[in-house]
């Protein structure tokens, strides 16, 4: 039964009518059409007209462009489909989630390293105004994850770290600011990524608590952020067998099916036990851990018939929608449970007062609203977070700070350091930026180039093999990312030349502008920073803390030396 008045959706009796007139409305195509949350794969006229007539989206996420490239196909797709859209975008760090002119604010760890709910919610706001700028109304954040495995090759700086209370604490101050900006939340991954070290872009993976502990945990934070007006929650292609078992004792392990596909977690625990009367809407069906749990002719109906909403992604739109319709008439998929995912779908969107808007023509901002993309108070309070963040791990040799007269001479390693996807950081260039701050404060910095290196080298001494430097400084920018299984400096070279070797012979530092985890790869290292985002705020606020123009502040939100107790040395 759906609580139209009711929380999150909170809809006035000219509200609901809405949704139910539009229900009544709708064929049985037109229904199913509301279902999908493609990507859209051009920005084309063409083709988002094609898309409308053919399929008419629920809603749609473009990949990030240009803010005005952006608002402008967004205010096509709204002017053309008889219902308004929802038009989501991933905003986890920033406006940068949807602008690539927009304000990189800093990953979620990085906020929780202030120790300052403040951050949270000026993310919010800032990933919140730009992104309506260009005609956002849905965010697939905040993540609310629990970084409990440090081998997680994805939750990593994404979370606000491995604490519950921290976790619900930044994750409300960032969902309060979303909804002054009047966009959507959706709190991703349920049941929760981060105890399994694999990713679920990969496989189905698992979430291995027992039922007491998901309750003290991951429990607690969507109950929370549930009863604080969570509009939508994301449901993930991951296990969790603890809970699976519970509800329903006679499942054998290869029985078990992920969160996107079990009815016993997405009707039974998300509905039912936490309560939640929003929208569900899956992760990425384009994912391997969906993928891999069954045909996709008999997923894609079966996502829905388990208690799924809205269907993100697909692998052809056209035959996931015919895949669809053939599911109701298997009798995979009842018309009541399509009914019901479309009503919750209108109701989200009523709640939004989009069909209100899209009467008054004012579901876009005029094109000035996109002067806040990048604004010079977003960049304030993005510098303001990054001065907080940064952490100093360990100095146990007391290096810091650094001077020109006593470490004039650098060697950098820069490691990893490629374009994110994730962040959309200044990618390839950080490592080159970070020398050239350093530079500007009188140092003379050589990065090592493996290319030209002679391997003749490594048959002189260690001590005249660093002769020529005052400091190693090992730079790694390694992003946490999908698809990928590690998230790890990679020493595959000859004769494992650019480890750090000569620790003993020459003072060694080793910042991380990324994951927070990398002395499991160097635990002997003395001296270890994490900055969590490589952004040109951090960037400038580390080379100040570096030199001792200003302090290390940040607090750690996990474990960085990942329970080892050689990493403490």
């Amino acid at each position: 039964m759906i609580d139209l008045k009711g929380k999150p959706f909170n809809l006035s009796d000219a509200d609901s009518a809405w949704v139910d007139r539009t229900l009544n409305a709708m064929d049985l195509r037109a229904k199913v059409g509301q279902l999908f949350c493609p990507i859209g794969t051009s920005m084309d006229e063409v083709w988002m007209k094609a898309l409308l007539a053919d399929i008419q989206p629920g809603g749609i996420l473009f990949r990030p462009k240009a803010g005005a490239v952006i608002r402008k196909a967004n205010q096509y797709l709204q002017k053309h489909s008889p219902i308004p859209l929802l038009i989501a975008s991933n905003l986890e760090s920033g406006g940068t989630g949807i602008a690539t002119d927009g304000t990189l604010f800093g990953s979620q760890l990085q906020v929780a390293a202030t120790g300052d709910t403040k951050n949270a919610y000026r993310l919010g706001l800032v990933s919140g105004r730009e992104a309506k700028a260009t005609g956002i109304n849905w965010t697939f954040s905040p993540v609310v994850d629990l970084d409990l495995n440090f081998r997680n090759p994805v939750t990593n700086v994404r979370t606000y770290g491995s604490d519950p209370d921290t976790v619900i604490g930044m994750a409300k101050a960032y969902m309060q600011a979303m909804h002054e900006c009047g966009i959507a939340v959706s709190v991703k991954h349920f049941p929760g990524d981060g105890v399994d070290e694999r990713d679920q872009h990969l496989l189905t993976s698992v979430n291995g608590l027992s039922v007491e502990e998901w309750d003290a945990t991951y429990g607690c934070v969507y109950r929370e952020m549930i009863d604080s007006g969570a509009q939508t929650v994301m449901v993930a292609h991951i296990l969790l067998p603890a809970w699976q078992r519970l509800m329903r004792p006679d499942l054998k392990d290869a029985d078990l099916l992920p969160a996107s596909l079990a009815p016993e977690l997405m009707t039974g625990l998300l509905r039912e036990k936490l309560g939640f009367n929003g929208v569900i809407v899956s992760d990425a069906t384009t994912m391997t851990g969906f993928a891999m749990a069954m045909k996709r002719e008999d997923a894609v109906p079966a996502c829905m018939a388990a208690g799924c909403d809205m269907f993100l992604f697909n692998v052809g739109i056209e035959s996931d929608f015919e895949y669809m319709l053939k599911g109701i008439e298997r009798g995979i998929l009842s018309l009541e449970r399509v009914d019901e995912a479309v009503t919750r779908i209108l109701a989200l969107k009523a709640s939004l007062k989009l069909h209100i808007a899209k009467e008054e023509d004012i579901l876009i901002p005029d094109e000035g609203a996109l002067n806040i993309l990048g604004s010079p108070e977003h960049a304030s309070w993005a510098r303001d977070c990054a001065e907080k963040a940064i952490t100093l791990v360990k100095d146990t040799q007391n290096l810091l700070p650094l001077g020109v007269e006593k470490h004039r001479r650098i060697l950098l390693h820069v490691l990893g350091d490629t374009d994110s996807p994730v962040t959309h950081s200044c990618g390839g260039s950080s490592g080159q930026q970070f020398r050239t701050l350093l530079e500007a404060k009188g140092f003379q910095v050589e990065i090592f180039d493996m290319v030209s290196f002679d391997p003749q080298e490594l048959q002189r001494s260690p001590v005249d093999q660093v002769a020529l430097y005052d400091l190693v400084i090992y730079y790694a920018n390694l992003v946490s990312a999908s698809y990928q299984t590690v998230v790890r400096p990679n020493w595959i070279t000859p004769y494992g030349m650019r480890t750090p070797k000569f620790i003993q012979e020459k003072p060694t530092l080793f910042i991380s502008v990324s994951s927070p985890y990398h002395l499991q790869d160097v635990p002997r290292i003395q001296t270890f920073i994490n900055a969590y985002t490589p952004s040109d705020f951090v960037l400038e606020a580390l080379v100040e803390k570096l030199v001792g123009n200003s302090s290390f502040e940040g607090t750690s939100p996990v474990d960085p030396f990942c329970g080892l107790w050689d990493a403490r040395l």
